[in-house]
């Protein structure tokens, strides 16, 4: 039995080998489109899954491959497929299991992008529907036998509500449902959906994982457990006799392979160096976040708060719960307009003006002007994005620094 490592020796030592050919303690950048082979035969058998090696870096490559394999050993799975985005990710996921006339039931405080997506996804046949929380009683008012994916975020982006994972995945296999989840702003550090019931996790890797805003990427890691009912999923047909390896064999023999959405391998590298901190810029941005949190409820400069690990909060509970390390990065502040969301945000000294999470510096952004532009009025009242909301992604500065910054920005706002 393999020896169980906590969280940040995993991080250095889980399925991380230095390079066989040059003891290279990093793997290096093999930033090669194809790879040769010394016969037809061997190129013929690699094409054919027959057997192992490298042939196109579209397919696969040595960077990428154990990247890939330190995620899958990260979120206990069997395999991890790196792409070319967080959304990317999102895209190959849900389309390797649904077709033309098939739904996906998702839930409504998702990601803007996310939302965008599934409604391009209409002109071809694939249709939405969404539901405020993953209750039973929700879930039952529209999923139907045309229902082939559950999709949630771990944390919502912005809302930061909380999934009840087990409920929902338990609803799901009850009914046959795939269940794929969004770990992107827990991250593995504080949360592994996949031993906690879902049947894919997706992420963007851009973010957290990363670390340093770098690069854009993203994963899939399939848990392998899925019992594929190939009359609901006739697809998965061709597939089901690689047995737990079914849905990635599908993912990497078609779709994955013929959009092209493989990460670089230079990316790759980098969000190999951005893993190996992982845990210690979580532990350190948590610990921001909630203390940047406690002090915009004691400050009376705000109308409201929002983070999971405020007592009060909806869901500290289940989060207090689901979660080890913390309670998430991210919080957000309602300050009464617009207009004034826009002055606290341009009062700032510290925090970058950007449309990212994740990064080791804190990021603020007004999310309805933004990443939600394309959703309509009702769209993102579900999603929790109103007119004075501003979502910060905390990083790991000195956090008297960052209210010091908040106190002075949010005070002249009031003031004009």
């Amino acid at each position: 039995m393999a020896e169980k490592m906590r969280f940040n020796t995993a991080l250095l030592h889980q399925n991380k080998k230095s390079d066989a050919k040059t003891g290279a303690t990093m793997t290096p950048i093999y930033q090669s489109s194809a790879f040769e082979h010394d016969s037809a035969e061997k190129l013929e058998k690699i094409f054919h899954n027959t057997a192992p090696g490298f042939a196109y870096t579209r397919i696969n490559n040595p960077t990428i491959a154990d990247f890939e394999q330190r995620i899958a050993g990260l979120e206990e799975g069997i395999a991890t497929v790196a792409t070319a985005s967080g959304m990317a990710a999102i895209f190959n996921a849900v389309m390797n299991v649904v077709r033309c006339g098939d739904e996906i039931v998702a839930s409504a405080s998702l990601y803007g992008g996310t939302i965008d997506l599934f409604a391009d996804l209409e002109s071809y046949g694939i249709v939405t529907h969404y539901v405020m929380d993953m209750s039973e009683a929700s879930l039952d008012a529209v999923v139907t036998e045309k229902t082939k994916v559950l999709f949630a975020e771990m944390i919502g982006n912005p809302k930061l509500n909380v999934l009840d994972i087990k409920a929902a995945a338990a609803y799901a296999h009850a009914r046959g449902i795939f269940f794929i989840v969004d770990n992107t702003v827990a991250t593995p550090y504080l949360c592994r959906p996949l031993a906690l019931g879902a049947d894919a996790v997706v992420e963007s890797s851009s973010k957290y994982i990363n670390g340093s805003g770098n690069a854009i990427s993203g994963l899939i890691t399939d848990s392998g457990r899925f019992k594929w009912d190939t009359g609901r999923y006739p697809d998965m047909a061709p597939y089901v006799k690689m047995g737990p390896f079914a849905y990635t064999a599908k993912l990497r023999n078609a779709l994955f392979r013929d959009t092209g959405a493989c990460l670089a391998p230079f990316t790759a590298y980098l969000n190999s160096v951005g893993l190996e901190t992982l845990g210690l810029r979580m532990e350190r941005a948590c610990y921001n976040a909630k203390t940047l949190a406690e002090w915009f409820v004691s400050s009376g400069l705000v109308d409201a708060v929002g983070y999971p690990g405020l007592s009060d909060a909806p869901d500290y509970a289940l989060a207090t719960k689901q979660f080890s390390g913390g309670y998430g990065a991210m919080v957000t502040i309602r300050v009464g307009s617009k207009e004034r969301a826009f002055s606290v945000i341009d009062h700032l000294k510290y925090p970058l003006k950007v449309s990212n999470i994740g990064d080791s510096k804190t990021l603020v952004l007004h999310p309805e002007s933004t990443i939600f532009c394309h959703g309509s009025e009702e769209e993102n009242r579900k999603a929790g994005v109103y007119p004075d909301l501003i979502r910060i992604s905390v990083g790991i500065e000195d956090v008297e620094d960052l209210i010091d910054d908040f106190k002075q920005a949010l005070e002249i706002s009031r003031e004009e």
